[in-house]
């Protein structure tokens, strides 16, 4: 599954802008339910690479298709991105597989990446599952434009989260005193980040990550809520839900939506998803 919004409009549009690259595995975690990050090196992807882009990968010899998959961070210093994936089939099951040092093909940066307004400061970034990955490498990007200027990450997910949760030192007024689960990488970057489940886990707002944004929305004076801009990617009811909330509060929004992909470049249009603009579908 990847973000569909952040697919290629044609082919043409991405020329000179993707490599192929056999890209070394140099780390991979295991985190509950099957889920895994792993880290790779992978130069050229990482040099261009921008908040919203994926990889298409080859996750076996075996297996023909390639998988595409959010980038989570970069370092372009140094080569390398990190992605991460929950196994919900074969190929991701012999992607999890691979060892350190093994070379995987690699096709990448692809796709449009979130464009952040100068004007629209008071910016919330929303993840749900496996959409939590481009939110992480926003939050840094932004972070990396203006260090003044920090997002609120707010995070959802109904399996364990995949890193040890941290007590928030961030104070949130409009959030219970208790609600202060949060991601530890946000925290050492000194963004505001929490969490919302309905698994019960300790110190995760109780309810849909949606739910969280909209106790954060309500909490805002009317010329605060006029700078908001929403970023999101997740499940598609999940999205729906967050541009439902942007909508009835008059915000800015944008999200990028999840699909099955096959060619990953905009060449057989079996990832096109339809949608309505003022000029109609």
């Amino acid at each position: 599954m990847i973000p569909a919004a952040s697919a290629p409009h044609c082919a043409q549009q991405n020329r000179n802008t993707i490599f192929v690259e056999d890209a070394v595995l140099i780390n991979s975690v295991e985190w509950p339910d099957d889920q895994f990050v792993m880290r790779l090196t992978a130069p050229k992807c990482a040099a261009t690479a921008e908040a919203g882009s994926f990889v298409h990968l080859q996750c076996d010899e075996s297996i023909p298709m390639r998988r595409p998959l959010s980038i989570m961070r970069v370092n372009r210093e140094k080569g390398w991105i990190e992605i991460l994936f929950k196994i919900v089939g074969n190929g991701l099951r012999a992607l999890s597989a691979a060892k350190v040092g093994d070379a995987i093909s690699l096709i990448g940066p692809i796709g449009k990446g979130f464009t952040a307004h100068k004007e629209l400061s008071n910016r919330v970034l929303i993840g749900g599952g496996v959409g939590i990955p481009p939110m992480v490498f926003l939050a840094e990007q932004l972070l990396a434009e203006n260090p003044n200027e920090k997002p609120l990450v707010l995070m959802g997910s109904e399996i364990p989260f995949p890193f040890e949760v941290a007590h928030s030192a961030a104070i949130t007024d409009w959030l219970a005193q208790d609600t202060d689960s949060a991601m530890p990488l946000m925290e050492s970057w000194g963004i505001c980040s929490r969490l919302a489940t309905l698994a019960g886990f300790e110190g995760c707002f109780d309810g849909y990550v949606t739910d969280l944004a909209k106790a954060y929305l309500d909490s805002l004076p009317a010329d605060e809520l006029q700078k908001v801009e929403i970023f999101s990617c997740g499940p598609t009811p999940m999205l729906k839900a967050v541009a439902s909330l942007a909508a009835q509060y008059n915000v800015a929004c944008q999200v990028s939506l999840e699909e099955f992909m096959a060619c990953a470049v905009g060449g057989c249009a079996g990832c096109a998803v339809e949608v309505q603009t003022t000029a109609g579908s």
